[in-house]
């Protein structure tokens, strides 16, 4: 899927089908003269739906889709015959999309399961015909009820990227180089910043056909969390991932300074994100001899106390055996059974 394609956030304004109304008819047919009430009621307007669909990866579908409207429900008829319910409209929606009221900026829900179903807006109820209100001293009730009116909204579809790895950095750390070596996606790659402007979704291969998922989450800048550099648009896609992978280049002038930034920018956002399981990986590693590396590592060893590092280099292709092990390590260290893998 192309960087153009991939889209996470949208508007669309929804309405739900009006309900129809009841029958006030009153039976007539030969050698009946006074038949009596037998108006059916309306049906009921149609449902707008949301359902999850793993199958799905952006809300590219709904780009072009900005009006959705349900069908509305039919009038009641004589013999007591109900009208029909109107059609519903159902939306399906990748997992992971967050819906929000446009006017009130409330999370109404999110869809995080396959098949999972939830009516946004509901129909309008269908109106009960005359056939309802007869009682013994109003035998041929002359009226019946309208239906229910339709319902509308706007609201805001924004999609969180369901991932089992995040990719945490600054521009140009070297992610999106990561990522294409390590799995068979197609990320954009260039030596400027922010080449990146989409996260990019890849699944790594691992032993005896197992596999996770990773993300490449555009570069975070210092003030992202005030939503400098669409700090905002990238952040949110961090939250659904069980694992933060740190990349930080070799070549950074000061390797601890640059984590600390990272991890405060994901504090601010949200606190929660720090709760989360983390690796430092130094990226372009290659450009150290064994010199510098020792000296690093020992830099290292004081300054990520408790926190798990590796060096790697994805264009010599070095170290990401045990990057992928460390990974898959940290993804299944409590389960006896691997919940993270994905069949490919």
């Amino acid at each position: 899927m192309t960087e153009g394609n991939f889209v996470d956030y949208v508007k669309i304004y929804v309405s739900s089908g009006k309900g129809g109304k009841g029958s006030s008819h009153l039976h007539r047919e030969k050698f009946i003269e006074k038949g009596g009430p037998d108006g059916g009621d309306g049906g009921r307007g149609g449902h707008v739906i949301l359902k999850g669909n793993k199958s799905l990866w952006t809300l590219f579908h709904l780009k072009f889709a900005r009006h959705i409207k349900a069908g509305h429900g039919g009038d009641g008829g004589s013999s007591r015959s109900t009208g029909h319910d109107g059609e519903d409209k159902t939306i399906e929606v990748p997992l992971g999309t967050v819906v929000r009221d446009k006017e009130t900026d409330e999370i109404l829900f999110e869809i995080t399961e396959h098949g999972e179903e939830r009516i946004l807006i509901k129909g309008g109820k269908g109106g009960l015909g005359n056939w309802n209100f007869r009682s013994s001293t109003n035998q041929t009730p002359r009226y019946a009820q309208p239906g229910m009116p339709s319902e509308e909204m706007d609201v805001i579809l924004e999609l969180k990227v369901l991932a089992d790895v995040g990719l945490v950095g600054f521009p140009n750390a070297g992610k999106s180089t990561l990522l294409s070596v390590l799995t068979s996606a197609k990320p954009k790659i260039a030596d400027y910043p922010f080449t990146t402007l989409k996260p990019n979704l890849g699944i790594v291969a691992y032993r005896e056909f197992k596999s996770f998922i990773m993300a490449d989450i555009p570069g975070i800048i210092e003030g992202a969390a005030e939503g400098k550099g669409l700090g905002h648009y990238f952040l949110r896609h961090i939250e659904r991932n069980s694992t933060l992978l740190f990349l930080v280049p070799a070549d950074a002038d000061d390797i601890k300074k640059e984590y600390e930034i990272l991890l405060d920018e994901l504090r601010r956002y949200n606190p929660e994100m720090l709760d989360k399981d983390k690796l430092i990986v130094v990226s372009k590693c290659d450009m150290l001899d064994d010199e510098l590396k020792a000296e690093l590592k020992s830099q290292l060893d004081a300054a990520f106390k408790g926190t798990p590092y590796l060096f790697i280099s994805s264009v010599a292709n070095q170290g990401l055996t045990e990057l992928k092990d460390k990974l898959w390590e940290m993804l299944n260290i409590d389960t006896e059974e691997p919940e993270n893998s994905h069949g490919l």
